[in-house]
């Protein structure tokens, strides 16, 4: 089944906070789903290890270079979707990941400095379908936006992406304070306590958002392969 692959060489980019959101609601619509933690700080690990986890959800973070795709090919099996969120800097993780991957997502802020990092990540699964020849799909998706105004920096920056030819995700992931709750409380968004958390609807229908473009895009992605 799909493997999604979140991958950033620029910690703090929303790699882990993204994973969560997208892996929790796809397990909210009733699939099971598989969480490969990559990432040396382990936050999905830790996440998980709070209460609410969804029975749907499985979290694995004891994975090395030598066994995450035998991992990944292992979950893929038996999990509906397979999300692996990988560490900031390179690794050999990271190209073996990408290998198996049927959708590369890469967060990044809504900045020039961030926005280069993003394209150094884009230019890694580029590397990757020459290595492995394969066609690995990549998309951007922006992080940390703000819900009311559009700066003209990100407007710029989707323009270029655009130009280039890098499919950039539709929805992007507001600031949100739920979203930093689900590493305090644990959890699913619709599990918050909105007397300690707010505006959780907002949240939970941004999110919603998210899931549903990644899923399309996985559907037209398999369309094209089988074309």
């Amino acid at each position: 089944m799909p493997t999604i692959v979140f991958a950033s060489p620029k910690g703090g980019a929303g790699k882990s906070t993204s994973a969560v959101i997208l892996a929790t609601e796809l397990a909210a619509a009733g699939a099971e789903i598989t969480i490969i933690d990559a990432d040396p700080n382990k936050p999905v690990a830790r996440w998980s290890r709070l209460p609410g986890k969804p029975q749907s959800l499985r979290v694995i973070d004891d994975v090395t270079e030598k066994t995450i795709i035998r991992v990944i090919d292992s979950e893929a099996e038996r999990a509906a979707f397979v999300v692996v969120d990988l560490e900031g800097t390179a690794s050999r993780m990271v190209p073996y990941a990408m290998s198996r991957a049927d959708l590369v997502l890469i967060p990044t802020r809504g900045s020039v400095l961030d926005a280069v990092e993003a394209v150094a990540a884009i230019r890694e699964v580029k590397q990757q379908e020459e290595a492995f020849r394969l066609h690995i799909p990549a998309a951007v998706i922006f992080t940390n936006t703000s819900a009311a105004i559009r700066p003209r920096t990100l407007s710029a920056i989707e323009a270029e992406f655009a130009e280039n030819g890098v499919h950039v995700l539709k929805t992007r992931l507001h600031e949100r304070e739920a979203y930093r709750a689900l590493f305090s409380f644990g959890g699913t968004l619709e599990a918050l306590d909105p007397a300690n958390v707010r505006n959780i609807p907002a949240a939970i229908e941004n999110a919603q958002a998210f899931a549903r473009e990644v899923v399309g895009l996985l559907r037209r992605n398999r369309g094209e392969v089988n074309a």
